[in-house]
């Protein structure tokens, strides 16, 4: 979940709204990656989540990485619930889910190298107390009762209004964990190609992903229960945005929709203050009975922006939301995969040419599909399993042609942190698959084997 944004003083014109996202457009030599990934704390002896407070905790994890790794802390409300370095932060999820935010880099070889920092950083912390962490799409036991919500004002406004939405909300933020990849783009027409090629390929990245065969202690039926999840969170902020393909989409189209998601609250000094359900419409006209009187800010709508919760998002760049967490090679995998087809327009155009004649009913069932299936997925005649080949092809050559060097040249391109994805199209198994294998063989049923054996 995004912290507070600081998007710059008061809204004197609606155009400005636009004009914010659209200041988000770069030359191609500014274009950057920034990387984000969650997974679960618990503690090594019970399995059990790790709480907030406490000797073996959420806490103790950030006040450890605050004083033996060098981070900053971030508090709210006399609360220490998140750290920042170098342009990276690490916050907090709902259910304490310890999150990534990774500074935005130029390639995959600095995204990977900060993710094996980070992860050598969390273990030497975690073992110290007798903590793990785990990648997983969804946490494989916990009740919603045994993960504490933790101390962030947005959570506790959410918490409450999730359940009026629909049925999943309150399991998305305390049981679900995701990695994402943020990417820039050039133009107002380069951001529509690349939302649209971004929305229609989220399947591919579900199937690919999908890590989350298991929930509160049995097999759930699905190869990814978070994208199961998120489909019934609330319609007004999810989904696969069918306007993004109609003609005439750019960034006013977006501010519509932005405008049309209920709010959650307006952030004040520090605090939460309650808007839900209110609209930014109202708040545009001086009309919001959360702060009578008052108008928005470019932070407010940066902050609002940050509420709503589609497959494929804008704000001044694109994040890229479809896929489970999962285990070291994938959170370089993802970052590898969208570069590769975003980042080199000849791979951009080849994946357009893949899903341009999809109508919107085929993109929401293989969203649907993919959350089931995996790559065996297919609808109408639209093979998951066959798309993925000729998209993981596509980014292939893309990273080819970006010719990023890494190990001081020795690595002449990316295309390596795309193994992970190579070897999952070659065997038609994901995560998911191989977690069910595992668990209907040599664990014998007993799923209390996964955190050994999938633990960082």
């Amino acid at each position: 979940m995004s912290i507070p944004q600081s998007g710059g003083g008061p809204i004197e014109h609606y155009s400005q709204l636009a004009e914010f996202l659209a200041a988000g457009c770069k030359p191609k030599e500014d274009w950057r990656i920034g990387t984000e990934h969650e997974k679960f704390g618990y503690c090594k002896d019970t399995h059990l989540p790790l709480p907030y407070e406490g000797d073996r905790s959420i806490r103790a994890m950030l006040e450890g990485l605050r004083d033996r790794h060098g981070w900053a802390p971030v508090a709210e409300g006399g609360k220490l619930i998140g750290l920042e370095k170098d342009g990276a932060n690490i916050s907090l999820e709902p259910g304490g889910q310890l999150e990534l935010s990774g500074a935005p880099v130029e390639t995959i070889h600095e995204t990977c190298d900060e993710v094996n920092v980070h992860l050598r950083e969390v273990k030497d912390v975690a073992d110290d107390i007798g903590a793990g962490f785990i990648g997983l799409g969804a946490a494989p036991e916990w009740t919603h009762e045994q993960m504490d919500l933790m101390p962030k004002g947005r959570y506790k406004l959410m918490n409450a209004y999730m359940g009026k939405v629909g049925t999943m909300g309150r399991v998305m933020m305390r049981r679900t964990c995701t990695v994402q990849v943020n990417l820039d783009f050039g133009s107002e027409a380069d951001m529509i190609q690349k939302m649209r090629v971004s929305l229609a390929l989220q399947p591919i990245a579900t199937a690919l992903f999908a890590n989350s065969p298991f929930f509160e202690g049995k097999v759930n039926g699905y190869k990814s229960l978070r994208s199961r999840v998120w489909r019934d969170l609330d319609s007004s902020r999810t989904g696969m945005l069918p306007f993004v393909f109609d003609e005439g989409f750019g960034f006013e189209r977006w501010v519509e929709y932005a405008l049309d998601v209920p709010m959650y609250f307006v952030y004040r000094d520090g605090k939460y203050i309650d808007a839900l359900g209110q609209s930014f419409r109202d708040f545009m006209a001086g009309k919001l009975p959360a702060l009578p009187g008052e108008t928005p800010t470019l932070s407010d709508w940066a902050d609002h922006l940050t509420t709503a919760f589609p497959e494929a998002r804008m704000k001044k760049y694109i994040e890229m939301r479809g896929a489970d967490g999962g285990p070291w090679r994938r959170l370089c995998a993802l970052p590898a995969f969208w570069v590769g087809l975003m980042y080199d327009q000849t791979a951009l155009d080849g994946a357009w040419d893949l899903v341009k004649d999809w109508t919107a009913a085929q993109r929401d069932a293989l969203r649907t599909a993919a959350s089931v299936d995996g790559l065996q997925a297919e609808v109408t005649g639209i093979n998951l399993h066959e798309i993925a080949r000729e998209a993981l092809a596509l980014s292939e050559a893309g990273l080819k042609a970006r010719a990023r060097a890494g190990a001081g040249g020795l690595v002449p391109d990316e295309t390596h942190f795309l193994n992970a994805l190579k070897e999952s199209v070659e065997t038609g198994k994901v995560p998911a698959d191989e977690l069910l294998e595992q668990y209907h063989g040599e664990w014998n049923g007993d799923l209390s084997r996964v955190y050994d054996a999938f633990s960082y």
